[in-house]
């Protein structure tokens, strides 16, 4: 697999599966396995493990995954409508041009992963680990993302508007870089945005 997501290497797959629609992940193990036009609805994958696989126009709708891994994976044109994820690990993984709709996100391991441009309106994140995740340009309005790790993330042209933020490491947040109009957060992020903005709060 020679093609580039994002200007990023894609990994090199060893075999290709199309159409898996009868797929039964839970337990399982794949490595470097493409992955083509599959219907994973409402599959139930408990701890299944995919390592430099690569999702191409895959639907994820109403599937749920449970301590399941997908690292250094890369997802392109895949719908994950409805699709929840409990304590998964991402890491290092990459989406492209995917659709994510009601998504649901509670704890796991996202870091290093790649959403330049991800429209996650609508999706709700809490509790997950996205350490030096690329997040330029990320549409999140009206969404939540609560008590996520963000140290080191990029966030530059994200647009949190009426996105609920509140317990989220806002540390490397440049407010003058992104759209927070009607965010919610909570006392200490206030003090971190206003600190980064150059102003003084005092009694």
């Amino acid at each position: 697999m020679a093609d580039r997501t994002h200007g990023r290497q894609t990994p090199a797959t060893e075999s290709t599966i199309r159409d898996w629609d009868d797929a039964d992940p839970s337990g399982q193990t794949y490595t470097r396995v493409l992955f083509i036009d599959s219907d994973l609805t409402e599959i139930s994958n408990a701890g299944g493990v995919f390592e430099e696989c690569v999702f191409r126009g895959v639907r994820f709708n109403a599937s749920s995954h449970t301590d399941a891994a997908f690292v250094n994976c890369t997802f392109v044109r895949c719908s994950f409508f409805d699709t929840t994820f409990t304590r998964c690990k991402l890491m290092g993984s990459r989406f492209d041009d995917c659709t994510y709709s009601l998504m649901k996100v509670t704890g796991g391991d996202w870091s290093f992963a790649s959403l330049p441009g991800a429209d996650l309106r609508g999706a709700e994140l809490s509790g997950v680990k996205l350490r030096e995740a690329d997040l330029t340009g990320l549409r999140a309005g009206k969404s939540v993302l609560r008590n996520l790790d963000l140290s080191g993330a990029s966030m530059q042209r994200a647009d949190f508007s009426g996105c609920d933020l509140r317990g989220s490491d806002l540390s490397t947040l440049d407010p003058l870089t992104v759209e927070l109009k009607g965010a919610i957060v909570d006392l200490p992020q206030a003090m971190v945005i206003t600190t980064s903005l150059g102003l003084e709060v005092r009694p």
